[in-house]
């Protein structure tokens, strides 16, 4: 799940979202958008905001704070032991930014954010929320949750995909009744890259491209009115980023498994350059490759051993040692990595534990030797410019 903050067990490796005649390059896929627009009434690309529009939307600060967690992903913590870390995060930055999503425990992530802070007595002005947008609640009415199962622990709820212009707003709307007296501010479409994935034919693909700009046609509305500060796109496959950017405005994009010190490849490279042109932020998430670059057993959510991917182990044991060598934390060296890039300018980051905050916090401050980047790309295992 691509996230103002990531988790998931499917792969990040970029999926192959068109099928048989279906077209695959950006060329043919701003093509085939373009006629699915023509035959949309009402739905026009939207590139048009002046850069006075731009300058009202304030800026993201480094890191962002996801709340899967919140959600009971894999385990259950007490609602104490959940408020803990969102007061943590309250008392750590002057308006912390918190990533939620329907998705997330159907709905109990956004529930107990609400709670959490209502309790710690933040004003509403005083937070920035983030919903990705895209699952809505549904009473549960099986013995487990019919979505992502064996991911959320002890649900009272079930969650539906409402991808559309009529489920987006619906999402909104439920979204910020479960924030109670807050509201999402920072709004997008939960993980479309996925979603178009999953069509079976060109037919059933075709539609749900509809249905994602509908999505965001939405999204620019609420805008529009004035209820919402920014719109923003995630993505694990990045040329949906790229179709999305192509005929919606957007604020912000955040990158998954696309930008480490492991994955940095040229489309990546390239499409940064693209979003800066349009004025879009990038924030960038998965940016320990699910945990791998510092000492997971994953790999974008894959389970790797040194006999099943050889090289990935001899890049983060030479990784590993040029870190020791040159006195820097793996975990500080991945953060600010994506400092490198001029375009990205908040990393997101999760955390179920109160005492990971601050060191979160002190990840996106770390200083990193220019010597260290220099040394990294003379043993090539980076490739970028310096």
């Amino acid at each position: 799940h691509t996230s103002l903050t990531h988790h998931g067990v499917s792969s990040c490796t970029p999926t192959k979202l068109l099928h048989n005649n279906v077209p695959s390059t950006r060329g043919e896929l701003k093509a085939h958008a373009s006629q699915v627009l023509h035959f949309h009434r009402g739905l026009t690309p939207d590139l048009s905001m002046s850069e006075a529009q731009r300058q009202k939307v304030a800026p993201l600060p480094k890191i962002i704070f996801g709340t899967s967690s919140l959600g009971n992903l894999f385990h259950a913590p007490t609602h104490d032991e959940k408020k803990a870390v969102v007061e943590c995060v309250v008392k750590e930055m002057p308006t912390p930014v918190f990533d939620s999503a329907g998705k997330y425990g159907a709905g109990l992530a956004l529930e107990e954010l609400g709670k959490c802070l209502e309790e710690l007595g933040v004003a509403p002005d005083g937070v920035l929320i983030s919903n990705k947008l895209g699952w809505k609640r549904v009473p549960l009415t099986t013995p487990e949750p019919t979505f992502e199962p064996g991911a959320w622990v002890d649900l009272q709820h079930d969650a539906v995909q409402a991808i559309s212009y009529d489920g987006i707003l619906e999402c909104y709307a439920q979204g910020n009744e479960l924030l109670g007296k807050y509201e999402a501010k920072v709004v997008s479409v939960h993980d479309p890259d996925e979603y178009l994935a999953a069509a079976r034919d060109e037919a059933e693909l075709a539609a749900r491209k509809l249905n994602v700009l509908d999505a965001y046609r939405a999204l620019s509305e609420l805008k529009a009115q004035g209820k919402v500060r920014s719109i923003g796109v995630g993505a694990k496959d990045i040329s949906v980023i790229d179709f999305i950017s192509d005929h919606f405005t957007l604020d912000w994009a955040m990158f998954a498994c696309s930008i480490t010190p492991y994955v940095h490849g040229e489309v990546a490279r390239g499409l940064l350059k693209k979003l800066a042109k349009q004025g879009v932020d990038v924030v960038n998430s998965a940016v320990f490759n699910a945990g791998f670059l510092i000492g997971g057993e994953f790999f974008d959510y894959r389970q790797v051993t040194r006999e099943s991917d050889p090289g990935l182990f001899t890049w983060r044991d030479k990784f590993n040692a040029l870190c020791k060598e040159f006195a820097v934390s793996p975990a500080a060296v991945c953060v600010q990595f994506s400092f490198l890039f001029p375009e990205i300018v908040s990393v997101a980051l999760n955390t179920t534990k109160p005492s990971r905050v601050k060191s979160n916090l002190d990840l996106v401050d770390a200083v990193i030797p220019q010597a260290f980047w220099e040394k990294l790309k003379v043993e090539s295992l980076i490739s970028i410019e310096l």
